[in-house]
């Protein structure tokens, strides 16, 4: 197939190493078109996947109509505060029938709308689409590891083509319909992700850390079945398989962010260090109102939002989460 993957960040690079490898002819579009050139040229994403080698049937592109030319599978992956400003080219050059594969994990400010519903109102009606989530490190992926990932759609036509882009190797896809579920528990994971990782800055152990997974899962959970999700998907590759690598690998951005602030740093530092985006920052944000739309108790969410955005210290955000009131633990 043609594949076209929008986005070249690390995760959108390494979707495409992936298709390349499965077999199909894989475009890399950048919205810089110099940096286009330049990978291109050294066969590589020097800035966020130093020393992989592109496969030959991988191009990189600056031209997004270059890209999507005959297209037949489209795979989104820009960070979520920059989606909206792809579409309108994105729309205007992408075939109606070729389904698009979202891999950019958040929910949007103030509409509170998730990846999957931007694109609804962003591109043509009746465009197929796609969401993909599950435990997945971008590097990993690019190095050819073992992974398992979960595609979701409302149309099997549509997922079977997402799933064709991208399983072969070591790279397993499954699928569901439940593309409430996927999009939730790809993006709240990046917030419990920051929560652990404030936790071991902090050096409160591993007792807490796995408390704080468990109870953010229960979170995820609780918002996810409100909109109408799976309770089964919060058990799988997008719930609990994603939530527990976020929080406990060392390549989680997020997980990363919560580092270095449970060591005291500045958040303003920590993310310049860290020079990618971390989702889970934007969205804290968007997760905190969410919760308050839909009436559902997010205490870790809470908490998080009121230390990146509100200027909590550190302390009190753990030991306000830690002082909390005794509770069944269904609930």
């Amino acid at each position: 197939m043609n594949v076209a993957i929008i986005g070249a960040g690390s995760w959108g690079s390494a979707l495409a190493m992936q298709a390349a490898r499965v077999g199909h002819r894989a475009r890399l579009w950048d919205h810089n078109a110099d940096r286009a050139a330049v990978m291109q040229a050294e066969r590589q994403n020097r800035r966020y996947l130093p020393g992989i080698e592109f496969p030959g049937n991988l191009v990189v592109t600056g031209d997004m109509s270059h890209a999507l030319d005959e297209t037949e599978v489209c795979i989104e992956a820009v960070p979520s505060t920059a989606l909206r400003s792809v579409l309108p080219d994105l729309a205007r050059h992408l075939p109606r029938a070729a389904p698009v594969v979202c891999a950019t994990k958040g929910i949007e400010f103030d509409t509170l709308y998730t990846m999957d519903e931007i694109l609804i109102h962003g591109l043509a009606p009746g465009q197929p689409l796609v969401t993909l989530g599950g435990p997945s490190f971008a590097r990993e992926v690019a190095l050819g590891m073992p992974t398992a990932v979960v595609v979701a759609s409302r149309s099997a036509v549509a997922n079977h083509a997402a799933a064709e882009a991208l399983h072969g190797g070591y790279f397993r896809v499954y699928d569901t319909d439940d593309v409430v579920g996927v999009e939730l528990g790809a993006a709240l994971k990046n917030v419990m992700a920051i929560a652990c990782g404030v936790s071991d800055g902090a050096g409160l152990g591993t007792n807490a850390r796995a408390a704080l997974i468990t109870r953010g899962l229960a979170e995820i959970s609780r918002v996810a079945m409100k909109r109408g999700a799976n309770p089964l998907t919060m058990m799988g590759l997008a719930g609990l398989g994603d939530l527990v690598l976020t929080c406990t690998g060392d390549l989680s951005r997020n997980r990363r962010v919560g580092l270095g602030l449970g060591k005291g740093r500045p958040l303003a530092e920590v993310l310049d260090e860290l020079g990618q985006v971390a989702e889970g920052v934007v969205t804290a944000r968007s997760a905190w109102q969410l919760a308050q739309r839909e009436a559902v108790e997010m205490p870790i969410t809470e908490q998080v939002y009121a230390m990146l955005y509100e200027d909590k210290p550190v302390g009190e955000v753990l030991r306000d989460l830690a002082g909390r009131g005794r509770r069944a633990e269904r609930g």
